[in-house]
């Protein structure tokens, strides 16, 4: 394979689908791990995160990759050079060979490729031009606290750990997505409250800041015990708490509504966001803003699973891929949208 070029996990994946393609990926070591197959033989699972994806790549005893593994250790940052095949047990490398990065590679790496960062500067915008456009200086101060405080920590959370935009920046693209959507909803029902709305769904997952925020120099989602104890409806309720009390809402006392209506139907939106009592919203929606922000998250999260499922999921037979467990179903190939005529 001569001059092989670098792609993220995702793009190969995509390509590999094709056929096998030589190529060139940069990643972070999450795992490294000593097995043995059934007949005995050792072999070692590397597995490998970006900012997109993940693979694992395995190492047998009988290759020079084997030996290359033995000093290979979780949170490094490596170039991984071979032959890249999409099989029946996901993407799988073949010949490879691996290489730790320099200081400057590494950095290039979190910062993500070209594209990447046009869509988290694009997102980041968006979200901060909903928020200069609201009325209400007591969301609008709360949501300006919000970015300025924790803005950093917001660009690389994760949405989910697995099912949708469970990657690095994951979070910022869901909810930008999410207020694009909202702020468009708001105009086919003028019923709805704007400005609370469009709030609600920058904070409705905002305690995912402390559930699954990768650290500055990783890509891997981690468990936190702050996480795994309250989860992150509490987590956000508690954040809106905070950084409310810290408003200076003695200069509001003359606006309508009254703040602490305000700010106890934002926390509504919080609660109920999950729709369910039985999917873990301790209350369930009952605003015209709660319903919205509800099926506003369940739809972009299930766009983005069926959308990832078409990159990911092998096809196991033309026009249908393999049964995705969040959605319940064997996503189908959509009509595409480009009428042409026939030759």
């Amino acid at each position: 394979m001569s001059d092989p070029a670098r792609k993220s996990i995702a793009q190969v994946r995509a390509e590999a689908r094709e056929g096998a393609l030589g190529a060139r990926i940069e990643a972070q070591v999450e795992d490294v791990i000593r097995k043995e197959a059934r007949n005995g033989k050792p072999f070692w699972e590397v597995k490998l995160r970006d900012g997109g994806d993940a693979m694992t790549l395995k190492a047998w005893s009988d290759t020079p990759q084997f030996q290359t593994c033995e000093d290979l250790a979780a949170g490094e940052l490596v170039r991984v050079e071979g032959e890249f095949a999409v099989t029946p047990f996901g993407l799988d490398a073949q010949r490879w060979s691996l290489q730790r990065l320099e200081p400057a590679e590494a950095e290039a790496l979190f910062a993500g490729d070209e594209a990447t960062r046009t869509i988290a500067k694009a997102d980041f915008s968006l979200v901060t031009e909903l928020v200069a456009s609201l009325d209400d200086l007591r969301l609008k101060a709360l949501a300006d606290a919000f970015l300025a405080d924790f803005g950093a920590r917001f660009r690389r959370a994760a949405a989910a750990r697995f099912n949708h935009h469970a990657f690095r920046g994951g979070l910022l693209r869901h909810t930008a997505q999410m207020m694009k959507s909202a702020d468009a909803l708001c105009g086919v029902y003028p019923q709805l409250h704007r400005d609370l709305l469009l709030v609600g769904v920058l904070f409705h997952d905002s305690g995912k800041l402390w559930e699954m925020c990768p650290a500055e120099t990783g890509f891997e989602i981690p468990r936190a015990v702050r996480g795994e104890l309250l989860g992150h409806i509490s987590i956000g309720i508690e954040l809106v708490n905070a950084l409310w009390r810290k408003l200076p809402l003695k200069d509001w006392d003359d606006l309508e509504p009254a703040s602490e209506d305000v700010r106890l139907h934002l926390l509504h939106l919080i609660a109920s966001h999950h729709g369910e009592l039985a999917f873990g919203s301790p209350v369930e929606p009952k605003t015209p803003e709660a319903i919205a922000l509800h099926y506003i998250d369940n739809l972009d999260a299930k766009m983005e699973m069926i959308c990832t499922a078409y990159e990911k999921q092998p096809e196991i037979a033309p026009g249908i891929f393999d049964r995705v467990r969040a959605l319940h179903v064997s996503p189908v190939r959509p009509l595409v949208k480009k009428i042409t005529s026939r030759p």
